[in-house]
């Protein structure tokens, strides 16, 4: 009877999960669409007060002062956003968006796998572009995602996507771009509900679990140089950061994980390497400037981890890394990660609170991330020849007060900005207001 039930509760979440149908994606730009008189943020630290912007055939063809040139724009779709403010499309990485749907129903996460050594699991193709938490993205400019998935020592395969998509292989921007390794902690803290003191300890395992991921690289080598008459998917999938094809993620924390993941990749002959979290990447940030690999920060809206650090330490971890001359993105890793994605803006904006340039916490979320996931020649910038994939806002989009857009494009493509959440939005002011 328990498990008749719980069918009946699985039917009934996912039956009102799809009450609101998913927004039909835009489509294809037919002619071409002017910009005329925003604020334009470039995405690379520059500012065109009084713009134009041009883009045709989901190109961005021209970026200018509007004072200083002078185009035909007669056969053009005008907008005139005088007072208003344009932005490239805003890149949440390490994203499990399209991968889980409703955390207590289980029929409906597929971000991880089985097993704990898994980089040919690629997660491109269990990305549901019908998910109902994508389309809340798109109107606080969120229009591209690293998927990830989750879980393991080696979790897999990451993508990245466009957020307006018909399927997956539609959405695909950057395919099997990294693979990613959860490194091993070099201490733990004890279990609180076994009346363990809650201090750090040494890890016991550590060094035999670095010394696994070390033998599963050394195997993979060994393959790659073999005739390969048995076909062995993990160490084929694996090839591709070893040959530089692909980046290797480590999402690690401490100061001595990032050491020794950084020493790591060096053993394997690794350029490729990004390290993911590096909540204390503050401490080794000579050992990153020498070895250039950026860091994927941890949310920002977060807590510090140790009682003796400063309470604001998560807030201007930002500007820290970037002051040492690190390249910064940021994500929105932790609890309730694939609904907080939508909060990517906000957090750049908490680093501007924090002493953080405006237009350098801007490329935290657009140009380096773009830099770092590999795709900054068509995204991350507004520039002639790159995607346009871009958005319109009412103001600063850094500010939860004034990031309303108005209009967001991919690919040039006009996308809807309603969703399942502004349908009640409107469905319930109407009834108060009556």
């Amino acid at each position: 009877m328990k498990k008749i039930n719980n069918y009946i509760i699985t039917a009934f979440l996912l039956c009102t999960t799809f009450l609101f149908a998913q927004q039909t994606p835009a489509p294809k730009q037919t002619k071409a669409i002017c910009i005329m008189g925003a604020t334009a943020h470039i995405g690379n630290g520059e500012v065109i007060e009084n713009s134009i912007i041009i883009f045709n055939n989901g190109k961005i063809e021209t970026v200018a002062d509007a004072r200083l040139v002078k185009i035909d724009i007669s056969n053009m779709d005008l907008i005139k956003a005088e007072g208003k403010h344009v932005y490239p499309g805003f890149i949440v990485p390490n994203s499990t968006l399209g991968l889980g749907e409703i955390d207590a129903v289980r029929a409906t996460i597929d971000s991880d796998e089985l097993g704990s050594l898994n980089p040919h699991i690629r997660s491109l193709i269990a990305y549901n572009t019908e998910s109902k938490v994508i389309e809340t993205m798109r109107p606080n400019g969120v229009l591209l995602a690293q998927i990830t998935p989750q879980g393991g020592r080696i979790s897999g395969t990451s993508s990245i996507v466009h957020l307006d998509a018909w399927n997956w292989e539609d959405a695909a921007v950057k395919v099997d771009d990294g693979i990613h390794i959860n490194w091993p902690r070099p201490y733990t803290r004890g279990r609180w509900w076994r009346g363990e003191p809650s201090h750090l300890k040494p890890n016991k395992e550590y060094g035999k679990q670095v010394e696994e991921l070390a033998n599963f690289f050394k195997q993979s080598k060994v393959y790659q140089q073999s005739t390969k008459e048995v076909k062995n998917l993990p160490f084929e999938a694996l090839a591709k950061v070893t040959n530089g094809s692909a980046k290797l993620f480590i999402h690690v924390d401490d100061a001595k994980g990032i050491t020794d993941a950084t020493e790591f990749a060096k053993a394997n002959d690794i350029a490729n390497m990004v390290i993911v979290g590096g909540y204390e990447a503050y401490k080794v940030t000579d050992l990153l400037k020498q070895n250039n690999i950026p860091i994927i920060l941890n949310r920002v809206h977060s807590r510090p981890n140790s009682d003796d650090e400063d309470y604001d330490l998560p807030f201007k971890m930002a500007k820290k890394l970037v002051d040492s001359g690190i390249v910064v993105a940021l994500q929105a890793n932790g609890d309730m990660e694939r609904m907080n994605s939508r909060n990517l803006p906000f957090y750049a904006g908490t680093c501007v609170a924090y002493g953080l340039d405006k237009e350098e916490a801007l490329k935290l979320i657009t140009s380096n991330t773009a830099k770092i996931l590999g795709i900054d020649d068509t995204f991350g910038t507004l520039e002639s020849g790159k995607d346009a994939t871009l958005f319109i806002s009412e103001g600063d989009a850094l500010d939860i007060r004034t990031n309303k857009l108005i209009k967001a494009f991919v690919q040039g493509r006009n996308l809807s900005l309603e969703s399942h959440q502004t349908q009640l939005s409107k469905r319930y002011s109407e009834k108060y207001q009556e």
